[in-house]
């Protein structure tokens, strides 16, 4: 029996037919997994930002007991959802004069 003859043997069983495909992909499956959970653990470990190193970049920030729910919900009770206009943004593709004339 020659070496391609044995080859053939081999390729025919379904052993290998199903088998090493799926061996191949559970290992490469692993290595892809491990990219995705380096990229949570990486980011995982990120400090939240300050509100002085905000005011150093000319952000203010309201202090946590300023926003509530209940504040936000009384912000919303007191706007009239009933009565609306439908206004149409610019779009990037569009003239500049058709955006200045929508607008006014």
């Amino acid at each position: 029996m020659s070496f391609t003859e044995k080859l053939n043997v081999i390729y025919k069983k379904k052993s290998f037919k199903y088998g090493v495909p799926f061996l191949l992909m559970m290992v490469a499956g692993s290595f892809g997994l491990q990219q995705f959970s380096n990229l949570r653990y990486q980011y995982a470990k990120k400090q939240p930002v300050s509100p002085e190193d905000m005011k150093k970049y000319g952000i203010t920030m309201k202090k946590r007991g300023e926003v509530t729910l209940e504040t936000e919900y009384d912000k919303v009770k007191v706007i009239d959802i009933d009565h609306w206009e439908n206004k149409r943004g610019p779009r990037p593709w569009e003239e500049e004069e058709l955006t200045v004339t929508a607008v006014k």
